[in-house]
């Protein structure tokens, strides 16, 4: 019995985590869709292009991806997902927060990717195997000057 369902975002999936919204997704500014198991970053760019927060942590991410028109996202919540590289977030200008804790990020120079989110204040790769280099901190204070110092974690 150990096979389980793939889970996918759905309309259906976020119009239910949109009843703060009246269920309404094309205008939503945050939605949770965190512990769904979701194994794919997809649809959300596309159809809830308002957003500014985005609850992903907790599933079975395994790429960041598909988040380009985002172009109003401030915070990304990815905690606890299969992410192994920091990637495809250039077209999220307004991102201000990013959330890495406990993935599988082990290229450290992947966070040279985030050079073009001039906004980008906070930044947390705690949990993840890059932070495990000597001087890792370092490296991304300066491969990310934006950041603000004590808020890299």
């Amino acid at each position: 019995t150990g096979t389980r369902k793939m889970v996918f975002i759905t309309e259906d999936l976020v119009r239910r985590r949109a009843e703060h919204n009246e269920c309404e997704i094309f205008s939503l500014e945050e939605v949770s869709l965190h512990q769904q198991d979701i194994e794919k970053i997809e649809h959300i760019d596309r159809w809830c292009r308002n957003l500014k927060i985005l609850y992903l942590q907790n599933n079975l991410i395994p790429r960041i991806e598909n988040l380009a028109r985002l172009k109003k996202l401030e915070y990304l919540n990815l905690a606890l997902n299969n992410i192994e590289v920091i990637e495809n977030l250039e077209g999220c200008e307004s991102l201000q927060k990013l959330d890495l804790t406990v993935n599988f990020v082990g290229v450290l120079t992947s966070v040279e990717s985030l050079k073009h989110n001039i906004h980008l204040r906070e930044l947390f790769l705690v949990g993840n195997p890059c932070t495990e280099y000597e001087g890792y901190r370092q490296y991304v204070v300066a491969a990310l000057p934006q950041l603000q110092v004590n808020k890299t974690h």
